[in-house]
């Protein structure tokens, strides 16, 4: 968690660095999937060193035939291993009640249907929102430069609401952060 103030004192100490990416400002939407008893949340709540959850998310108001992203997250000893599907909101949505796909699958897929299988009658549980602000190393000192992936993020206005959990609506909730607060993160492949 950050201030205004320490925020701007980053952004400075970052400038030589690092510049906005390609998604810039945006406001990123997630649905959070779990079981009627919240078998996930209650088993990330114990800080196991293992851990798992999924997620459907976009980074704009969803239609039927906009894309976003079927997320599965696994946390092993502090580090984050995600797998993605691209796909339109309907597909994504008949994916995860149905518990397979019905499609050509990819190992992300297996996984991901092994997810379901697993955890049956997932459903969405939770809406989160919040307005980010990610940065990425400068030409030159990226990846495909030979050099580092390194991103940094930036979010505020985070929202939550267990009540119309849908991509299809505008973002709204009740606020889990202080006005001029951020949550900061670092993401790079691997630990740090």
């Amino acid at each position: 968690m950050v201030t205004a103030e320490q925020k701007e004192k980053i952004l400075r100490a970052m400038e030589p660095y690092m510049v906005m990416d390609e998604y810039g400002m945006s406001t990123v939407r997630n649905i959070y999937f779990d079981t009627d008893d919240f078998v996930l949340a209650r088993h990330s709540i114990a800080k196991p060193k293992y851990k798992e959850k999924l997620r459907i998310r976009s980074y704009s108001k969803a239609g039927e035939d906009s894309t976003v992203f079927v997320e599965l997250k696994r946390k092993y000893d502090h580090v984050v291993y995600k797998r993605r599907v691209g796909l339109p909101e309907k597909e994504a949505m008949e994916w995860i009640a149905r518990g397979t796909r019905n499609a050509e699958e990819t190992q992300r897929d297996m996984e991901i249907d092994y997810f379901l299988g697993y955890y049956k009658g997932l459903k969405p549980a939770l809406y989160l929102s919040y307005d980010r602000e990610a940065y990425r190393m400068r030409s030159g000192m990226s990846k495909l430069d030979g050099g580092s992936d390194f991103r940094v993020t930036f979010d505020s206005n985070i929202r939550c609401r267990e009540t119309d959990v849908s991509l299809k609506s505008d973002p709204y909730g009740r606020s889990l952060l202080e006005d001029g607060m951020f949550l900061m993160e670092l993401k790079c492949s691997g630990g740090i």
